[in-house]
């Protein structure tokens, strides 16, 4: 995958409004997870995922703490749980997450500072 290429040249994936569903989302969170990666703006903005797949996400995010500085997850259903899991990684030093996007299925949240 482009993600995994040695090394990636992707800054920006838009994959908004695609039926990717849970499934679609844990295949591209390995892809994160792969230090070559250098993504730095996923938009996933209504792509059916749930907060099944949140964990995942964040999962990819913390084992590489990459250089993804925006996720747009707007208009899908990660539900409380999702939110606050995905919400952690803006707290966590080590990861670069600027803001996250949840409006319409949860909250809007930036970084502070």
């Amino acid at each position: 995958s482009a993600l995994k290429s040695n090394p990636s040249h992707l800054r920006e994936l838009d994959l908004s409004n695609n039926d990717l569903k849970d499934s679609g989302v844990k295949l591209l969170s390995a892809g994160l997870g792969n230090p070559h990666c250098k993504l730095e703006t996923l938009r996933l903005s209504g792509c059916l995922v749930t907060e099944e797949c949140c964990a995942s996400l964040v999962s990819a995010l913390k084992s590489n703490p990459s250089d993804l500085r925006e996720l747009d997850l707007s208009y899908n259903h990660p539900g409380d749980s999702g939110v606050r899991l995905l919400s952690a990684v803006l707290e966590d030093p080590h990861c670069r997450q600027e803001k996250l996007n949840v409006e319409h299925g949860g909250e809007n949240t930036m970084k502070p500072g």
